[in-house]
């Protein structure tokens, strides 16, 4: 029941709180975010009263398999957008950009923080700034297609930034994995060549062959059923088994086997979309049935977001140093780089801001760098610091970005007469 009444009340406040921030004209995810601090366990669970909040962060951690399904479902419609006749256009820009981009962040956080350590060595280790600066690397790829969807985005500037939020995975996955195995170096004296180099490649391919594997199964059980809405369960069925097999985690000998969820689920979304004729039209009523489960994700990430990181100065400090540098890494790595490959005026002078938010993927990273025992706990702190105000502000200025370079289209005065038409009848019905 507790955990019944936990997702009602987290669905709930979020709904309302986009009802509250309408005036201001802020984009869903950020209402849903704010709903989830309010009720988290720094604000109203502080109170101590059942239902009204969460009370603790075991009590946010206990729905954590609802953030895992939802973040499987955000890849596998990021990794729907992968059509090969739009990857043969763009390909090359959004592979250059995805890798320069993710590059020059960690160049850029890595020299600040090296400032920082200089000035300050009692306060940050090497190994600290060095695994830092391989955490900028990530991109949230769930505000990005929450605010795409909300807004229905659609331009040159949306087809491009969905493939290099995809690709930032895997290149966040590697430069992370070397990174930090050169921080355990630093921390415990040993070093272990397979960490650093064998288990992200392997931990890559295995994702990108079990998402391929189970994208090809599901495309042919699809054809057994005639019935949409039965082929559109065995699809969600899917993501949440793929979602399952992802979090398989074994060793053979020394090489450590695990997966990527979100890289699993986009490559299971990519082949979908390419082999199966009906994807589309699944697609489209599988957005639907995930929109609660979407605005229950970011409740709950809300809810997860410590508060108590800004009572430490030292902190806050590094996080406003990583906020800034990682944000203009981003940003003139992308500038750059979209530069290179001719991009349009507008893609080199926005994509960048869209690639700001940050959340699930450096949260992930920063539980793995708790491996460095007492310097993990401070790596910990600044991504939780720098995620709160990245998710916050992130949302905010994809769309103003989007809606700069021509993507959002601002509604049309058809449509709001329409709208306006459909109330007016609404209201003399329900008048009569």
């Amino acid at each position: 029941m507790s955990t019944l009444l936990s997702v009602s009340i987290a669905l709930l406040a979020g709904l309302l709180m986009t009802r509250a921030f309408k005036p201001f004209k802020l984009p869903s995810v950020t209402a849903y975010l704010i709903a989830g601090v309010l009720i988290g366990p720094y604000c109203m669970g502080q109170l101590g009263i059942a239902g009204l909040g969460f009370e603790s962060s075991a009590a946010v951690h206990a729905l954590s398999l609802v953030s895992e399904v939802a973040l499987g479902f955000i890849a596998f419609s990021i990794g729907s957008e992968f059509v090969l006749d739009d990857i043969k256009k763009t390909g090359k820009q959004a592979f250059v950009i995805g890798i320069l981009q993710a590059f020059v962040a960690t160049l850029f956080v890595d020299l600040a923080l090296v400032c920082v350590h200089l000035a300050m060595p009692e306060k940050l280790s090497v190994a600290q700034l060095i695994t830092l600066g391989a955490i900028a690397t990530a991109t949230a790829p769930a505000a990005t297609l929450m605010v795409v969807r909300q807004y229905k985005a659609k331009g040159p500037l949306t087809d491009l930034l969905l493939p290099i939020v995809a690709l930032d995975d895997a290149v966040g996955l590697i430069v992370f994995a070397v990174s930090f195995g050169i921080a355990k170096t630093l921390v415990t004296g040993s070093v272990d060549l397979i960490s650093i180099i064998v288990n992200p490649l392997v931990e890559i391919v295995c994702s990108l062959l079990l998402g391929a594997v189970m994208g090809w199964i599901l495309t042919q059980l699809e054809k057994m059923f005639n019935s949409n809405t039965n082929r559109l369960n065995m699809t969600i069925t899917f993501v949440f088994l793929t979602v399952a097999l992802s979090m398989l985690d074994f060793h053979i000998g020394p090489v450590h086997i695990s997966f990527s969820s979100l890289l699993v689920c986009m490559m299971l979304g990519t082949i979908f979309c390419n082999i199966c004729p009906l994807s589309h039209d699944l697609m489209e009523r599988a957005d639907k049935w995930t929109s609660p489960l979407f605005a229950l994700f970011f409740v709950i990430s809300g809810a997860e977001l410590e508060l108590s990181v800004f009572t430490d100065f030292a902190i806050v400090f590094i996080g406003v140093v990583y906020i800034i540098f990682r944000s203009l890494g981003k940003y003139s790595g992308t500038f750059v780089s979209a530069k290179m490959t001719k991009c349009s005026p507008e893609i080199c002078k926005y994509l960048g801001i869209t690639l700001l938010p940050q959340a699930g993927v450096a949260l992930g990273m920063c539980a793995t760098a708790m491996q460095l025992g007492e310097q993990g706990n401070l790596i910990r702190n600044i991504t939780l610091f720098a995620v709160l105000i990245y998710e916050l502000v992130g949302p905010l200025l994809t769309r103003q970005a989007l809606t700069a370079a021509g993507d959002i289209k601002p509604m049309s005065e058809e449509v709001k007469m329409r709208r306006q038409t459909k109330l007016e009848m609404a209201k003399n019905n329900k008048e009569a």
